[in-house]
C-alpha cells in the first residue's frame, strides 16, 4: 500500500510565488522563465524543494534541470542521513498546472513525483507507464502542512487572486 505524500504548505507557496518574478542578470530584467528544481525528502515526505538553474534553451516556456544539479543529488542521496531525489518541480507561466504533452514526452516513467505550479495553482503528479493523464502521469492527492495543522487528501492548491496576502483553498477529490 503506497504512503500518502507529505509537503508544506510553504514550500508549495515558495514555488507558487517564483512564477511571478522576472529574473535579473546582470543588471538586465528578463521575460519570465519557467522555475524548475528538485523535490528531495524521505519516504513519501518532502522536506525541500531546491531550485535549480533552468538550463532550457527556451526557458520562457520550457524547462530542463541542470544535470549537474541532478547528478549532484543524487551522489548526495547516496550518503548516511541524506535526503533523496523524490522528484521534481517546476513551473507553467501560461495554462494550467497540469502536466503538458512535452512534460509526458520526456518523463521517465519512474514513479517520482512531478510538482507542477503556476501563480494560481499547484498540483503533483506521480511520473507512470501507462498514466491517466497523458500516458504518464497519475494525480497524487496529499496531504499539506499549513503550520502545524495537517490538511488531509488534498488534490490541488488554488490560490483565488494575486493579493499581498497568500490564501490558500484545498481542492479534495481527484477528477482526471
Amino acid at each position: 500500500m503506497a504512503m500518502t505524500v507529505e509537503i508544506s504548505s510553504a514550500i508549495i507557496q515558495r514555488i507558487m510565488r517564483s512564477t511571478l518574478i522576472a529574473p535579473l542578470v546582470d543588471g538586465v530584467v528578463y521575460a519570465p522563465r519557467e522555475r524548475c528544481g528538485l523535490l528531495l525528502g524521505r519516504g513519501e515526505t518532502i522536506i525541500r524543494a531546491d531550485e535549480t538553474k533552468n538550463v532550457s534553451p527556451t526557458p520562457e516556456t520550457h524547462f530542463e534541470i541542470d544535470p549537474a544539479a541532478l547528478l549532484a543529488a543524487h551522489r548526495n542521496a547516496r550518503l548516511p542521513r541524506r535526503l533523496e531525489v523524490l522528484g521534481y518541480f517546476h513551473t507553467h507561466l501560461s495554462g494550467g498546472c497540469e502536466p503538458s504533452a512535452t512534460d509526458a514526452a520526456l518523463a521517465a516513467p519512474d514513479g517520482k513525483l512531478w510538482l507542477i505550479a503556476t501563480s494560481l495553482s499547484a498540483a503533483l503528479w506521480r511520473a507512470a507507464p501507462s498514466g491517466r493523464f497523458l500516458g504518464r502521469f497519475d494525480p497524487v492527492c496529499f496531504n499539506l502542512k499549513v503550520g502545524k495543522r495537517l490538511e488531509t487528501g488534498i488534490d490541488r492548491i488554488v490560490h483565488p487572486d494575486q493579493g499581498k496576502s497568500f490564501e490558500m483553498r484545498f481542492v479534495q477529490g481527484i477528477t482526471v
